[in-house]
């Protein structure tokens, strides 16, 4: 005996096959597809995030006419709530126009609103009717309340064509894309808001590195003024008064030499009184305040200039890529520079001198070198001396300065001989992570 042929109902789980059934299938099976529709339209709708709130709340309302097929829908947030957020209503129409009274840019303004959807928003913005906290289905008609963390913030309304029902998926589509879109459109604000704070922290960090170029270039014209002030008291403290002492001590002679010793020793006088003349001027020079210095290379020049003397050759040079220092990196520099000029220019007897910056990963250097009569290793020692604190080496307090700045910032300096033949002064600084103070080397 054959096995008897499976029914279909056994195959499909229904006792019987009639059309009802069918079509009941069918029924469910196109609304299955509309909701599959539905979600996919939210999920591109708050992909709108990133675009900013009121691309995401045109999403939603053309997601919900499209999916409802609606003559008009509505979205509104309640007056007070959300405050942050916009915009706060849009309309969209069954003809795809979009319009808003205020706030929004792709929209227009309504001219003739039926009166359902005018009062609804008038509704919806005061948020004192308590019928519209809950979801509402009703004909043509359907309501869901916009909620944020439990309290109602506003709400999503539509008005579908008579032939056009509606049912409890639809009311389950709009309570999912309504929830959503409100923490999507808080989300949008945040990230409209951080966008705009980024762009403020980018203006103020351009404004805080004009300051600091500002900054270093006035902190560059005070330390010239200051090498300038040095050299101009050096010069009238002692070089001066050691000129003008000498002009009256050949003045007090004069009577006392006769024939061509007299006419010599008027001449000294003349020379004697010019010299003080020029060294008036050259005063009178150094105190004029110098235009700002626009590099810190241009600075070094003129630190060059003025410490040394006029038949020295000077020069300065770069090596690797040129960067902004921080101040205190370049004030450093600057004053280190201008000591090691200064005892070069008083004790070495140099006629060359070389100073060179150089930039690498991390650090800056700076070389001083020169050609003359230097002891490396006697000034090591003096160099020591004076940091230990011995009375005979107090007059070298420059280089112990120069050594303590250095430290000062996690750096280092050393005493080498030159290759021009004189003296090396060679600082290490560190410009991204200054550790701690290096071990003196000397």
């Amino acid at each position: 005996m054959s096995a008897p042929e499976p029914d279909l109902a056994s195959l499909v789980g229904l006792r019987t096959v009639k059309g009802g059934h069918y079509a009941e299938f069918r029924g469910t099976a196109a609304r299955l597809s509309r909701v599959m529709t539905a979600l996919e339209g939210i999920s591109k709708a708050l992909v709108q995030t990133a675009a900013g709130p009121e691309a995401l709340v045109v999403a939603v309302v053309e997601t919900v006419r499209d999916h409802l097929g609606a003559d008009w829908v509505l979205f509104a947030l309640a007056d007070g709530k959300l405050g942050e957020t916009g915009p706060r209503h849009l309309i969209a129409s069954g003809e795809g126009q979009l319009l808003a009274f205020e706030g929004v840019r792709a929209a227009t303004v309504p001219t003739d609103l039926p009166d359902p959807v005018l009062n609804r928003l008038n509704d919806v913005l005061r948020g004192e009717d308590e019928m519209l906290r809950g979801p509402l289905v009703g004909g043509n008609h359907i309501h869901v309340p916009v909620e944020l963390d439990g309290e109602v913030v506003g709400g999503l309304s539509a008005w579908t064509p008579p032939d056009h029902g509606i049912d409890p998926a639809d009311l389950m589509v709009l309570r999912i894309l309504a929830g959503q879109a409100t923490v999507a459109m808080v989300n949008a604000s945040l990230f409209t808001e951080a966008n705009r704070r980024a762009e403020e922290l980018a203006e103020r960090n351009d404004e805080l590195l004009r300051t600091q170029r500002e900054l270093s270039a006035v902190q560059r014209t005070a330390l010239l003024n200051g090498e300038r002030a040095r050299i101009a008291r050096e010069l009238h403290d002692s070089v001066g008064q050691s000129v003008l002492s000498a002009g009256l001590q050949m003045e007090l002679c004069r009577g006392y030499v006769s024939g061509s010793g007299a006419d010599h020793l008027d001449k000294a006088v003349r020379l004697s009184r010019d010299a003080m003349g020029q060294l008036r001027n050259a005063i009178y020079t150094l105190s004029e305040a110098p235009a700002s210095s626009s590099s810190i290379v241009s600075t070094l020049d003129e630190l060059c200039a003025l410490h040394m003397p006029v038949a020295t050759r000077t020069s300065v040079a770069v090596r690797g890529r040129p960067r902004d220092l921080p101040g205190d990196i370049q004030h450093a520099v600057l004053r280190i520079a201008g000591e090691s000029l200064f005892n070069a220019a008083v004790h070495s007897g140099a006629s060359e001198v070389i100073v060179t910056l150089g930039y690498a990963d991390g650090t800056v250097t700076l070389w001083v070198d020169d050609d003359g009569g230097g002891d490396p290793v006697g000034l090591r020692t003096l160099l020591r001396a004076a940091r230990a604190g011995d009375p005979a080496a107090t007059r070298h307090r420059g280089l112990a300065n120069m050594a303590s700045r250095a430290e000062e910032i996690g750096g280092n300096l050393r005493i080498r001989r030159s290759r021009l033949g004189g003296i090396r002064i060679a600082v290490v600084l560190p410009i991204i992570e200054p550790g701690a103070a290096g071990d003196l080397t000397v």
